[in-house]
């Protein structure tokens, strides 16, 4: 299929339209011409617009599609650099884990040019190569409980197990914890975390064992999930968003509340009103809720609501890409301007005067915006429902709507300009669907949010997984200030 040339298409349009207005200018159409030539621009300009945006792809770029399901021609090459972290600081170590170091001298005998013997010849500096390793260590450890028979009344007396050893055979808290961070944190499958215990212990442990690991620190944090409600509530700016998971073959949906170091994870089968009235975390908030502009949020007025300006961005590429509009280029480098403004700055936000003229900079663009776009037809005679537009006039409409949301990350420190936290918290839960494929219940995937939702809360705070999960088993992560 042989290529559009969107710029052309445009110019001809433009050409057309100054045409037909110099026509009307100097008097040779009249008054029923003008009426039926204007009437055909109007549809021209619809039919032009929508044809644009068919054309145009939607990519991870210039909408929300995920990088998954953009063509790898689509997504944008990846800058040599961008990817490393650099060094990372030490995390503290497990306290079933131990390091083993030692130091071994490579001696010099005799000089390499001469031969000349150096044994006596004191060193000037050492130069040093190290070599890490890890190896894999197994511990039994055995209680034989003493049975006596009394020699006075012949009954027989056995000695008290330590707590822990209800059984023949009990694996321990270092096994839970592993298993729990291969299938959680690392986010293996149940047969393949079943398969590396058994490389690495020689024993096969059972699903059952597994999944009754899973529930013993599902309960152990429902502690912890009330605690960080209520650091949630006290928390000036709450990053919200909400993702779908397959869940006993059907649809269901994780909510994402995420503030400071806290990040809280919840199942609910619904997305909309009703999940976030069950989930009760909003309704009674009173702080800026940082979302991308579901209508669910909004309803909520008794917080103060700030959008997503990444969303924002893309979007507005979109429209540049597909209808080429000047009012959608200006409005996306007023708000990477401004962006890059408040974040040099000290405070974190604009002066009022600076704001003012943003804001009047903003409807400015906004208002040549109306005027570039084509008018929206009016609904025919008996036909329900809202008359359709175009992406291009619905986001025109939504920054319009809500220009004190858009705007909000200028006035106030706490409400950054997107909502990338809540939207990189919610990402492993794809990826641990995309391993697993779905949750057969609805109760593991809760314990799957739950626990998810610690090990990020406790990966922002210094703790790996591992230790994390001991932590929780054990009851130490309130005497280390888990609360």
């Amino acid at each position: 299929m042989p290529t559009v040339d969107k710029a052309s298409v445009r110019e001809q349009l433009e050409s057309l339209k100054g045409q037909y207005e110099r026509l009307c200018a100097e008097g040779q159409l009249g008054a029923e011409g003008r009426a039926l030539f204007q009437a055909l621009l109007t549809l021209i300009e619809v039919v032009v617009a929508a044809f644009m945006e068919k054309r145009t792809p939607k990519t991870s770029r210039n909408s929300g599609l995920p990088p998954s399901q953009t063509a790898k021609e689509a997504q944008p090459p990846t800058r040599a650099g961008t990817q490393g972290k650099g060094p990372q600081p030490d995390t503290p170590h497990p306290p079933n884990a131990r390091t083993i170091e030692t130091v071994a001298l490579a001696p010099v005998a005799t000089c390499a040019g001469c031969g000349e013997d150096l044994r006596s010849t004191a060193t000037v500096e050492h130069e040093r190569r190290t070599r890490i390793d890890i190896i894999f260590e197994k511990t039994l450890e055995h209680v034989d409980a003493e049975i006596k028979h009394c020699p006075h009344c012949q009954a027989q007396t056995k000695g008290a197990f330590p707590q822990g050893l209800a059984g023949p055979e009990q694996y321990g808290p270092g096994i839970k914890a592993d298993v729990l961070n291969r299938l959680v944190a690392q986010m293996l499958s149940l047969k393949r975390v079943q398969q590396s215990v058994t490389t690495l212990i020689g024993r096969a442990l059972s699903e059952a064992t597994v999944l009754k690991y899973v529930m013993q620190l599902h309960h152990a944090l429902e502690a912890w999930e009330q605690s960080a409600i209520q650091q949630l509530l006290a928390q000036p700016a709450l990053h919200v968003d909400e993702t779908a998971m397959r869940v006993d073959r059907k649809n269901h949906w994780v909510h994402v509340y995420a503030a400071g170091d806290i990040t809280l994870k919840r199942l609910h089968p619904k997305r909309g009103g009703e999940a976030i009235e069950a989930i009760n975390i909003i309704p009674p908030y009173e702080g800026y809720i940082i979302h991308d502009c579901w209508a669910s949020y909004l309803a909520y007025n008794h917080c103060a609501h700030g959008l997503c300006g990444a969303h924002l961005l893309r979007e507005l590429a979109y429209v540049v890409e597909s209808n080429g509009y000047r009012w959608a280029a200006q409005l996306k480098r007023l708000l990477q301007d401004t962006c890059a403004q408040v974040a040099e700055r000290k405070e974190q936000c604009l002066t009022n005067a600076e704001y003012k003229r943003l804001r009047k900079r903003y409807r400015t663009i906004l208002t040549q915006g109306a005027k570039e776009l084509p008018p929206v037809p009016p609904k025919p005679k008996g036909k329900r429902g809202r008359t359709a537009k175009s992406d291009a006039h619905n986001l025109w409409e939504r920054l319009q709507r809500h220009e004190q949301a858009v705007l909000l990350f200028t006035r106030s420190p706490d409400v950054p300009f997107t909502n990338n936290r809540a939207e990189r918290d919610l990402r492993m839960t794809k990826v641990k669907q995309k391993v697993a494929g779905c949750f057969r219940t609805r109760q593991y995937a809760e314990a799957y949010c739950r626990i998810s939702s610690y090990l990020q809360t406790m990966a922002r705070r210094g703790y790996n997984p591992f230790l994390a999960i001991q932590m929780a088993l054990s009851g130490a992560i309130y005497e280390e200030g888990g609360e």
